[in-house]
């Protein structure tokens, strides 16, 4: 079946080339120029992935982005932005963003993005739909956490940090791998943002808890494992 992309961008002119390069790369898509046309698109159209530029008229792109996935949690959505700086992308991906494109881009850079998205969408559709480590449970499916039977409150990133820690149990990851799969952004040594978002997990996580599940490695990086 062709993967059928939404494009919400409210330049008429990169609509129509995004339009005519997608098609021409084997994607069917449809044009929203604004935010409410888009998710009226979206309750009466299934898509495979959602292209949304940031700067929209009324209902910006970040607040879109919430929406989408706050309706449709498994959907991609890569963010396309003139605004590239490393904290606008985390307001993005905080957003809950699966990528994030700054323009000027390069077509192929932008096929490459959507071909990965939707390569992990369709491996999340064959795998284990709950992740479980120690007393700690994670449903992918309905986007909830639990410890020890009582809900934990996540934010799009932090939940997102916290299934690549699952994913990886007892496993020392490195600050560039964190920023790779859960930002799909370079690691920059001069920001803390992982830390910060780490230290957010533990609050959540392990602070209420007697086991501590988040550890942190010295000078390496983060590890999930049951300690007291």
């Amino acid at each position: 079946m062709t993967p059928h992309i939404l494009i919400v961008e409210d330049d008429a002119r990169l609509a129509s080339v995004l339009t005519k390069g997608l098609g021409e790369s084997g994607f069917a898509t449809t044009h929203s120029p604004d935010a409410e046309t888009a998710l009226t698109l979206l309750h009466s159209h299934p898509f495979d992935l959602v292209l949304i530029d940031v700067m929209l008229p009324k209902m910006n792109g970040i607040d879109l982005c919430k929406k989408v996935k706050s309706l449709y949690p498994a959907l991609p959505v890569v963010m396309l932005t003139a605004l590239g700086e490393t904290d606008d992308k985390l307001q993005g991906f905080n957003a809950g963003a699966d990528d994030y494109l700054a323009k000027p881009f390069d077509f192929r850079e932008l096929l490459a993005r959507i071909h990965a998205r939707l390569k992990a969408k369709q491996l999340t559709s064959t795998e284990p739909t709950v992740l479980t480590y120690a007393d700690l449970t994670m449903n992918l499916r309905t986007k909830t956490v639990e410890r020890q039977g009582k809900p934990i409150a996540l934010t799009a990133k932090e939940f997102a940090l916290l299934e690549f820690l699952l994913r990886n149990p007892e496993r020392v990851i490195s600050r560039e791998e964190i920023a790779k799969h859960v930002w799909n952004i370079e690691f920059d040594t001069g920001t803390n943002y992982i830390d910060v978002y780490i230290n957010y997990l533990r609050k959540k996580v392990d602070k209420p808890f007697a086991t501590k599940l988040i550890h942190t490695k010295t000078g390496m990086g983060f590890y999930l494992k049951a300690e007291p």
